[in-house]
């Protein structure tokens, strides 16, 4: 599960920087339109695409924002440290799911697992914290139980 480890960080890392980079392409793109809207327009028309084009970037630069976190946060995760104890950037198998506590990513497959990226702040990311293997925790009905940690 350890190199498993290795690939779910990498593979995170990948996803989260092609993110970044094509929210920062479309806000390129944004600002090159602006500036060649502003050559040929005038008027009410313009005011309202200007506008537009503005409320836009300032939704992607939010995204960028976030983006820049989570990849602040996987960065600061070495893959190598194995903890006895939940921590963030652990790799914890509780009911047959393999869950990464790191911040909150859309589920991906790697090497035929199936692996859920939580955040420490979510439900079960907080009440994992802090668990070994063996021990047990409900979250919203449902007990857990803690059989192996990376």
């Amino acid at each position: 599960m350890d190199s498993l480890k290795h690939k779910i960080l990498a593979y995170y890392k990948q996803q989260t920087g092609d993110k970044l980079d094509a929210f920062r392409d479309m806000v390129a793109a944004l600002t090159e339109g602006a500036a060649n809207d502003a050559k040929g327009s005038a008027g009410d028309k313009h005011e309202t695409a200007l506008s537009m084009m503005h409320l836009e970037q300032e939704k992607l630069n939010h995204k960028i924002a976030e983006f820049l976190e989570q990849k602040a946060l996987l960065d600061k995760i070495n893959p190598d440290v194995i903890n006895d104890r939940v921590v963030v950037g652990s790799l914890v198998k509780a009911n047959g799911f393999h869950l990464f506590v790191s911040t909150a990513l859309p589920k991906i497959t790697v090497d035929g697992v199936s692996i859920i990226a939580l955040s420490p702040q979510s439900p079960l990311g907080g009440m994992m914290l802090g668990k070994v293997v063996g021990d047990t925790f409900e979250v919203n009905g449902t007990k857990y139980l803690i059989s192996e940690v990376v």
